[in-house]
């Protein structure tokens, strides 16, 4: 079985991953993490040092990898991962896909407690985070609803919401 999580950045992808891969005794596997390994270097690093073209083409290697490579696992992409690349039909064409929908308000919520391990908004005041977390929401949610299934996450706990994946998406 291979599902991948996808949503913005803060929709909780790389914790729900880690229980749900739990849950169904799979391989976890976050994709910047992969790249993290990959290129010896933090994601924050390579945005800063090669920049985020260099980045996406990383992301959209590594992705092919893992999909073409590896069998049941749970995937966390990155925020940006289904928005490039054509990366959103490679996912839509390798097993279940579910969106972790938050609105902007539990996401700028969430973002502002972890801004500094975050290279898109780190420079950001918080006051400006709304405005940004909705143009790109904007942008990416053409992307995001290709997704199999499309899972609202707030006000719920992590709990709950591997109740809802395991009972209602698999």
């Amino acid at each position: 079985m291979e599902i991948i999580l996808l949503g913005y950045m803060g929709s909780g992808k790389s914790t729900i991953a880690k229980k749900l891969s739990q849950h169904l005794n799979v391989e976890m596997i976050d994709l910047d993490t992969y790249i993290s390994n990959k290129e010896n270097l933090s994601v924050s690093s390579i945005f800063k040092d090669k920049g985020e073209i260099y980045f996406r083409k990383r992301e959209n290697q590594a992705l092919k990898e893992i999909l073409t490579t590896k069998k049941n696992y749970v995937l966390a992409v990155g925020g940006g991962t289904p928005c490039y690349a054509n990366n959103m039909d490679l996912i839509s064409s390798h097993g279940v896909s579910i969106y972790l929908k938050g609105s902007i308000q539990t996401l700028k919520s969430r973002l502002e407690l972890e801004k500094e391990s975050r290279p898109l908004i780190q420079n950001l005041e918080n006051h400006q985070l709304l405005e940004f977390i909705a143009k790109h929401l904007f942008e990416r949610n053409p992307f995001y609803e290709k997704a199999t299934h499309t899972l609202k996450i707030d006000d719920k706990d992590s709990d709950e919401i591997i109740k809802e994946i395991t009972s209602d998406m698999l």
